[in-house]
């Protein structure tokens, strides 16, 4: 039997590498969490339609949010496949709101310990956002790291939101 796999690098890595680490984590994630496979998706962030944000704050040696949009249709296919629920249960909507925040707590904590900063920050706990028409807005963004991603035919947009 072989010892696990430690996931965390000796040393940070560097910011330049951060994209594809958070790209692979993000992919990593819904294998296993959600049972699903999503690509990454090439092309303008702006044109995801959220509806439903997830964020998730990481406070130590990096200030950062990572953010996760999706429509309401792509939460409930997350929560529907994550915890095995029917889209159309009358609970679909929180469980939907529950499972992006699960989704978005993972995704940090693993890239963190990825990049070197395991043990050297904290996460927050996941707040959601849910409605038609709205824009999140965070202080003091020294860096944005954006990708879009396919899911189940619906568009999912991730960012790492870092600050100074």
């Amino acid at each position: 039997m072989s010892a696990p796999k430690n996931i965390e690098p000796e040393v940070v890595l560097p910011r330049t590498a951060w994209l594809g680490v958070l790209s692979e984590t993000a992919v990593e994630v819904f294998s296993i969490m959600v049972g699903a496979n999503i690509s990454l998706l090439e092309g303008d962030t702006s044109s995801v339609r959220a509806q439903v944000t997830g964020m998730v704050g990481i406070a130590g040696a990096m200030r950062a949010n990572f953010v996760l949009r999706c429509s309401s249709a792509a939460a409930v296919k997350i929560a529907s496949q994550m915890l095995g629920i029917a889209a159309d249960d009358p609970d679909s909507e929180k469980a939907a709101c529950d499972a992006l925040g699960e989704v978005c707590n993972i995704v940090a904590g693993y890239f963190k310990a990825k990049i070197g900063l395991g043990d050297a920050c904290m996460l927050s706990v996941p707040t959601i956002i849910v409605g038609q028409d709205y824009r999140f807005h965070s202080e003091h963004v020294f860096e944005r790291l954006e990708m879009r991603f396919q899911f189940e035919g619906e568009t999912l947009g991730a960012a790492l939101e870092i600050a100074r």
